[in-house]
């Protein structure tokens, strides 16, 4: 069985608190289980603010989010229309280097990867971008 709820909202990061109530509403109403749902909160987190921030660059767009579960597990779909860019090919960071010698960047992308079980990017038709992050056993 598969259900869904759908939230379209301008990419400001005004808008975050917006979207991580409807993240946690949409999973709670969807049976996900209370202790995954943290993580799927954070790590939609960390993606839509990478679009807000380094996708539009500060220009107007909106962030399509989608959430479904489908069996035991929960499917986070972004789309949006800023230039195309895929998270799932950037390196990870080493975390063992001390934090004043990194370079800047990456964590989200790390922690996006770390909090959910399969993070899949393509370029829509349109030529933006959909990210899909899937969390497995969440009832």
């Amino acid at each position: 069985m598969e259900q869904e709820s759908t939230l379209r909202v301008a990419a400001e990061l005004k808008n975050l608190n917006v979207i991580r109530h409807f993240v946690q509403e949409t999973a709670e109403s969807l049976d996900v289980d209370q202790r995954v749902i943290g993580d799927v909160i954070l790590a939609t987190d960390e993606a839509v603010t990478n679009v807000m921030v380094h996708g539009y660059q500060g220009q107007p767009g909106i962030i399509e989010i989608e959430l479904r579960r489908n069996e035991d597990s929960l499917v986070v779909c972004l789309r949006d229309q800023s230039a195309p860019f895929d998270p799932t090919v950037m390196p990870p960071p080493d975390v063992t280097v001390p934090l004043e010698e990194r370079p800047p960047g990456g964590l989200g992308i790390h922690l996006m990867r770390q909090l959910m079980d399969e993070v899949v990017h393509r370029t829509t038709p349109q030529g933006g971008n959909e990210l899909t992050m899937i969390k497995r056993g969440v009832i």
